[in-house]
């Protein structure tokens, strides 16, 4: 049971997270009150539509960043103890993400000041794929960036 909760307990942490994050205070409107302010300061020539085009990327960049880890953290609790990179791990992290960022944006119908966006699941399963490809990588070149994503020591 403690390896178990070794490897999936980040996993839910992660989804439980996400969940949060798709409630009414972390709306564009809500976000963009603390957001805007901010990039005002930082920009003050920037116009509002520019400011409000900084904020929705923000916004889609944390889709991307979101799932990325959380497609990482699928990755390590699929794999378990094992070492190395098979597909099958691979294409079950990235499901499990598509599935459920579609979850997600189906959660949002029910949030007064959301709503479900099919491009919202695409960027997040592309954040999911992203970080697929990056383990990928790594773990085929054994760069130590991969040390990140190795099994604990038994």
């Amino acid at each position: 049971m403690p390896r178990l909760l070794w490897y999936w307990l980040p996993v839910v942490i992660c989804a439980a997270c996400m969940w949060t994050l798709s409630t009414d205070p972390f709306s564009s409107g809500h976000t963009g009150s603390v957001i805007i302010p901010v990039l005002h300061r930082l920009l003050p020539s920037a116009t509002p539509d520019t400011l409000e085009e900084i904020h929705h990327l923000i916004r889609k960049s944390a889709h991307v960043t979101e799932y990325f880890i959380f497609s990482l953290l699928l990755f390590r609790a699929l794999r378990g103890p094992r070492r190395g990179w098979t597909l099958r791990w691979a294409i079950l992290a990235l499901a499990i993400a598509a599935v459920w960022g579609a979850l997600d944006e189906t959660h949002q119908i029910f949030v007064p000041s959301r709503g479900p966006s099919v491009v919202d699941v695409m960027i997040d399963t592309s954040g999911a794929a992203l970080a697929q490809s990056v383990v990928w990588l790594c773990l085929r070149r054994g760069t130590p960036t991969a040390t990140a994503i190795t099994p604990r020591p038994s």
